[in-house]
């Protein structure tokens, strides 16, 4: 598998599902990344059918059609950033594990262990934690787990900001140069997100903006993440980014939808039409 050389440009390769309703997956990630100024590529896994009251229904995408596609982009255009987020099964993460060994020296990866769907929905096969943990977690430069998927990571309750630091610490000794420990689950009025790494924990925080447009944040601030490690920024500057990016399109949602709304991820260009 060929990576084209020469500077970054913004090139994100993102491994993940398809949401029908458009609000998360793969369409959330390919918006955020074209309104941060990156190129969005694909590697569908799966094609949900969901919308904003939930998902009915799951049909994976074959694993060698997706080593295919990750083959197809690599071989011809390259990437400067992975970003990997519903694999579903054991056979989807073994057919994405070859080529994220092989160039997890080279490029960053961004890893969003999507788990449980907003509305429940299981997204990951049981079976497969395991493999994601112990196979493919250690291959992320940044993995971006909320508080119930940190919990199944690491086998521990998150309960509070002691317990985010606590796992995220655990998915750095477990091999993640970094890790993002969301913490949107935990109630309160500000929300804190935990970074840590070899170098330290950094807590950010942000006041939680009381909405139903929550459709699609973890894909979006990962994805959000990618682009900007894709265009030269360092992980932190990149979580500080994306995170004031994805507030923003919370603020800005369009409130589409009667469940959880999706975002607004070109809220940039709607910002000034609302403003007249």
């Amino acid at each position: 598998m060929t990576q084209s050389a020469g500077k970054a440009k913004g090139r994100v390769l993102i491994i993940a599902g398809s949401d029908s309703g458009g609000g998360a997956g793969i369409q959330a990630d390919i918006k955020t990344v074209s309104a941060l100024g990156g190129f969005a590529m694909t590697a569908i896994t799966a094609v949900t059918v969901q919308n904003t009251l939930g998902v009915t229904d799951v049909h994976p995408v074959p694993p060698h059609i997706v080593r295919a596609q990750i083959e197809a982009v690599m071989s011809d255009l390259g990437a400067d950033v992975w970003k990997i987020g519903m694999l579903g099964d054991d056979d989807t993460i073994a057919a994405v594990l070859p080529a994220a060994y092989q160039l997890s020296h080279d490029i960053p990866i961004v890893l969003d262990p999507v788990m449980i769907a907003k509305g429940g929905a299981a997204l990951l096969n049981p079976r497969a934690v395991s493999t994601l943990r112990v196979e493919l977690a250690p291959l992320a430069t940044i993995i971006t787990p909320n508080v119930p998927e940190a919990a199944v990571l690491t086998g521990a309750p998150v309960d509070d900001l002691h317990g985010q630091k606590r796992a995220a610490e655990a998915l750095v000794a477990a091999g993640s140069r970094f890790a993002l420990v969301k913490g949107g689950h935990i109630a309160g009025d500000v929300i804190r997100d935990v970074l840590a790494s070899a170098d330290g924990i950094e807590v950010f925080e942000s006041p939680r903006i009381e909405t139903r447009a929550t459709h699609g944040t973890g894909c979006t601030l990962a994805s959000a993440i990618a682009a900007h490690l894709a265009q030269g920024a360092s992980v932190r500057d990149a979580v500080i980014e994306a995170r004031a990016y994805l507030m923003q399109a919370i603020a800005h949602a369009p409130g589409f939808g009667k469940g959880h709304g999706p975002l607004a991820h070109n809220w940039a260009m709607l910002a000034p039409a609302k403003s007249q």
